[in-house]
């Protein structure tokens, strides 16, 4: 294991940080990741590649290119990388549980309180302040990333047509990646003069296979001993159900959620379309990746047809449905992003992609920063053109002063993100008192 992470390390002059020191970096940034991947990508980048140098700006970039491609959420995927490049598998089991645990915690809470008692004032109010203040993160995520992977005139346009791909035209995610990677792998060799690279150590595909072939055992055994269960039925159809979601859902949250939410309204009939409304809401609004809503519909769904038993186990089947796949897809293609970096082709492509992520996160920041500010949202759709349109009559005033007082406190005061969610939710709980 020691060999796997020195070899993972891959610069003599980057700290290499102890197995109990990185433990609890992974459960700060696991507590702190509020405002869905691109604020989480943005926490990981301060904590592991500014302020420890853990991983050098390249790895970072080169490895959130790689998960950008990959089902699932890419926030906790690039986690899982972070661990597995420091520490090995153990590393990568530790950041990638570390990152899920505390948000799934808390959904789980909110889910049976929901199940309860239905919306709780305070508690909404809380999470409109940390709603106004993770906009805010948002933003500085995308400053951050966008500074460090638009160093081009073609990585900004790439970029620029991202946005407008996704926000004006709903063109599918991975039809955008698609295109500015094969544009990257064209194109961008051409322009760039490369530098000498070390060569790179190709992974042996032999300890590949045993590895996805030991992840696809881990992921399907206790799907599998469903079948046995006395309430197997419900739990093997949510078990497949976000299985399925694991596998073909590409795009990032956003696209996982459109996908799910018709499905579990429509075909399903799991949940009203206000109850999977409300639980997308608690999944924007609490730490870890926006997918953990899938908890909430499992909870949900079980515990309308045999209780709290049977929601919580539920919610098991659901979260081991949809994040142990990531595991799979972390640990089998994670040894091959360094040889993909030495290769200027593929170099290329992955910088586009990049680039087109920084697009994504501009079209996620406006996307969200709407739904928090105003509170009636029309949908603009014709022949050419799909976009939300708020309604500025809508405006909630005491989102913009929520909002204000936490840039104010990031930008200028240059508060930790803590600081920041801790007063923004004081002001929310504020405003519903009053």
């Amino acid at each position: 294991m020691t060999a796997m992470a020195d070899a993972g390390k891959g610069a003599d002059e980057l700290p290499f940080p102890g197995f109990a020191e990185a433990l609890k970096v992974w459960a700060r940034i696991g507590v702190l990741s509020f405002g869905g991947p691109a604020a989480q990508i943005a926490l990981m980048h301060r904590e592991i590649v500014e302020e420890r140098k853990w991983l050098s700006e390249k790895q970072y970039l080169d490895a959130l290119g790689f998960c950008m491609l990959l089902p699932g959420p890419e926030a906790m995927q690039l986690a899982t990388f972070a661990g597995w490049r420091l520490h090995g598998v153990r590393g990568g089991l530790a950041a990638g549980l570390l990152f899920v645990l505390p948000g799934a915690a808390m959904v789980l809470l909110l889910a049976a309180l929901y199940s309860a008692f239905g919306n709780v004032p305070v508690v909404d109010a809380v999470f409109l302040g940390i709603k106004a203040a993770v906009v805010v993160v948002v933003l500085e995520a995308l400053l951050r990333v966008s500074k460090r992977a638009l160093g081009t005139l073609s990585h900004r346009l790439i970029a620029f047509a991202a946005f407008a791909a996704i926000f004006f035209f709903s063109i599918p995610f991975p039809v955008v990646v698609a295109v500015a990677a094969l544009w990257g792998f064209i194109a961008e060799p051409l322009g760039v003069q490369e530098l000498a690279q070390p060569a790179a150590v190709r992974h042996d595909w032999r300890k590949t296979a045993v590895t996805v072939l030991s992840w696809l055992v881990i992921w399907w055994a206790p799907l599998l001993l469903l079948l046995l269960s006395p309430a197997t039925g419900l739990l093997w159809e949510l078990g497949m159900f976000f299985s399925k979601l694991a596998v073909v859902t590409f795009g990032g949250a956003y696209a996982v959620l459109a996908y799910m939410a018709q499905d579990v309204v429509n075909a399903h009939g799991w949940l009203s379309a206000g109850e999977m409304l409300d639980g997308l809401g608690l999944a924007e609004t609490t730490m870890g990746p926006l997918i953990l809503v899938t908890e909430f519909v499992g909870f949900l769904a079980a515990h309308k047809h045999g209780g709290f038993a049977l929601g919580l186990a539920a919610a098991a089947v659901t979260l081991w449905a949809t994040f142990a796949p990531c595991f799979l897809w972390i640990f089998a293609g994670a040894p091959y992003i360094d040889w993909i970096g030495t290769q200027p082709r593929l170099r290329g492509a992955l910088s586009a992609i990049t680039a087109a992520v920084v697009g994504v996160i501009l079209n996620l920041a406006i996307w969200f920063a709407i739904h928090v500010f105003f509170a009636r949202i029309a949908d603009i759709d014709n022949s050419l053109l799909h976009f939300p349109m708020p309604e500025p009559t809508s405006l909630d005033w005491r989102v913009v002063a929520m909002f204000a007082v936490s840039a104010l406190l990031l930008f200028r005061f240059h508060w930790g993100i803590a600081g920041v969610l801790s007063v923004a939710g004081m002001l929310g709980a504020l405003t519903a008192l009053l």
